[in-house]
């Protein structure tokens, strides 16, 4: 009897971590600080990626410093508000506002 409650607790801590980590998944794509990484599926097209790498350099070589830095630091590096803040010494909401300011950005000059 005893062994069947270790295996129990053991399955239960593991679907509560499995639980945990869908959940921040699902928070980090609803408030889109997925990586860019992460979305992007797999292809076997070199160029296309290629020249899609070049383009989104080129797209950020236009913002200014400190809004690169956010917007690297989220969307390629995966980090979150807090996190980025914390290294910039700066608050979370004042992060929150570069990142929308520089999609805003980002999405004129990419329609121009």
């Amino acid at each position: 009897m005893e062994e069947k409650h270790e295996v129990y607790e053991r399955y239960k801590r593991e679907i509560y971590r499995i639980g945990w980590r869908v959940q921040y998944k699902a928070k980090k794509i609803r408030n889109k600080e997925d990586p860019i990484n992460d979305t992007i599926p797999a292809s076997n097209n070199f160029t296309k990626l290629s020249d899609d790498k070049i383009w989104i350099n080129q797209l950020m070589e236009s913002l200014p410093q400190k809004g690169k830095m956010i917007i690297d630091q989220i969307y390629i590096q995966g980090r979150t508000e807090e996190e980025v803040a914390h290294n910039l010494q700066i608050s979370q909401q004042a992060v929150n506002k570069w990142k929308r300011k520089m999609i805003t950005q980002l999405s004129q000059i990419a329609n121009y």
